[in-house]
């Protein structure tokens, strides 16, 4: 009977390692300050687009009403653009930024 020949396996081989550069940096989601949505509003948008607990939502209110803008998340493309998407359906003032 014939004998199988057992193979080989090379360490190091076959598998590529990804650093961090061959990553996606994905796309911020940036809410910015309008003189028109109510603070508690804009924090139940928050809630129910992300699903935030409230003291979350009024974190990020209290950032953009104070400064301006607020970083709410960082995601792919299409997530970061679905969000963008509810942001403004709801009435907010949102766009998508390359994460650098």
């Amino acid at each position: 009977m014939a004998q199988t020949a057992m193979p080989e396996v090379i360490p190091g081989t076959g598998t590529k390692e990804r650093s961090a550069a061959d990553l996606d940096p994905g796309y911020l989601v940036i809410c910015w300050n309008d003189p028109v949505n109510l603070m508690h509003y804009v924090t139940h948008i928050f809630q129910q687009i992300f699903g935030w607990s409230r003291p979350k939502a009024e974190r990020h209110m209290k950032e953009v009403h104070e400064k301006g803008r607020s970083l709410l998340t960082r995601e792919s493309f299409e997530k970061a653009e679905h969000f963008v998407h509810q942001l403004q359906q709801a009435g907010l003032h949102a766009t998508l930024e390359p994460a650098e």
